[in-house]
């Protein structure tokens, strides 16, 4: 099922947490929607699920308007961040709670209830917590049965809010990694809501990116994160170095010196800003063929699959650097070490922003 939202407004007295957002989530995708704490985010979700009401604007599953649809009526599967599991129920009684609760005409018999959660329990791995209570459990197994519990009803839409905030992040990527092949698996149409940038990247068909209720971008994990369309979503996939500057015949003038910016064209000189991911950067202990900026090594972290070093610029700006553990070795970097720093031959277009 499809759903829809068309120029959606929603305030809390003064303050607008949703300002004309549309958006569209096809049938069998697995959308994430994504932004800081206060961006509109779960206030979204909330509406698409009818547990709040929108000042304006239309709310439309597979087409159909769904503003007088009660919550129960709308087919929607909601995993909160916190489990919300019974306490006192199994994970067995949990699950079938919503099974047990629909009215008599469409209740399952009590076979069919238990062949729906042993089934349930199979899909998410873990049969052997049948008769556990959810004290008993992980929070990562907590969080599946809790999955368990809004498919045990067979919604049409799962709407999953922070579903992995409240866990460890070994738990977190391994709960990341299980909910792309159960989407897989499944297909069914999934709204998830998250400020984690790397869980959006790793886990969505399509990423929204909201800020202060509106929406900055949409696209695919790699359309969003190679070409960001403003500041905001630039600086908030990822780590990024910024540079005040004057921009003029194809470099960046940072103080006294000018940085080569490949692809970069401007008319006029202008002011502008300068973002660079820390994976653009190269560094030499020469100055090389083209411009760079001279630096000194201040702090390395060699852990990991890349190797991060912050560097101070001799124009005073502070950089952070990630390289490969390859370059790390042919540099043979120490602290305090005298480096060049220049740009990657990657289009800088959309990393500037000129001053208005």
């Amino acid at each position: 099922m499809s759903i829809e939202v068309r120029n959606i407004h929603k305030n809390f007295g003064q303050f607008k947490a949703l300002n004309n957002v549309s958006l569209k989530v096809e049938n069998g995708e697995l959308l994430a929607l994504l932004g800081p704490s206060g961006s509109g985010k779960t206030s979204l979700l909330r509406i698409v699920a009818g547990l709040d009401f929108h000042d304006a604007g239309q709310v439309l599953f597979s087409g159909q308007d769904a503003r007088d649809q009660k919550v129960k009526d709308r087919g929607v599967g909601f995993v909160f961040q916190h489990y919300a599991l019974f306490r006192h129920m199994t994970v067995f009684e949990n699950i079938a709670f919503g099974l047990r609760v629909q009215p008599r005409p469409v209740r399952p018999s009590e076979q069919k209830i238990r062949e729906k959660v042993t089934e349930l329990l199979k899909l998410i791995q873990l049969e052997w917590v049948v008769d556990r209570y959810p004290w008993q459990l992980s929070g990562g197994q907590r969080q599946r049965i809790a999955l368990a519990r809004a498919l045990a009803v067979k919604p049409r839409v799962l709407l999953l809010d922070e579903p992995f905030g409240s866990l460890d992040a070994q738990v977190r990527k391994e709960l990341r990694l299980w909910l792309r092949r159960f989407h897989d698996e499944s297909h069914i149409t999934t709204l998830f809501v998250t400020h984690d940038q790397e869980e959006a990247l790793e886990v969505a068909d399509r990423i929204v990116v909201m800020n202060q209720g509106r929406i900055e971008q949409v696209g695919t994990p790699e359309d969003v994160y190679h070409n960001p369309v403003n500041a905001f979503v630039l600086n908030f996939l990822g780590n990024v170095n910024f540079f005040h500057c004057r921009l003029a015949e194809g470099k960046a003038i940072i103080g006294d010196t000018a940085l080569e910016v490949p692809g970069l064209s401007v008319d006029q000189p202008k002011a502008a800003k300068l973002y660079v991911r820390p994976n653009q950067f190269r560094l030499s202990r020469g100055p090389g063929k083209g411009t760079s900026l001279k630096a000194v090594v201040e702090f390395i972290n060699p852990a990991g699959t890349l190797v991060k070093v912050n560097l101070k610029a001799d124009t005073g700006e502070r950089l952070h650097v990630e390289i490969t553990q390859e370059e790390y070795r042919q540099l043979k970097l120490v602290k305090a070490m005298a480096v060049f720093v220049s740009l990657k031959d990657v289009s800088y277009s959309e990393y500037v922003q000129t001053a208005a």
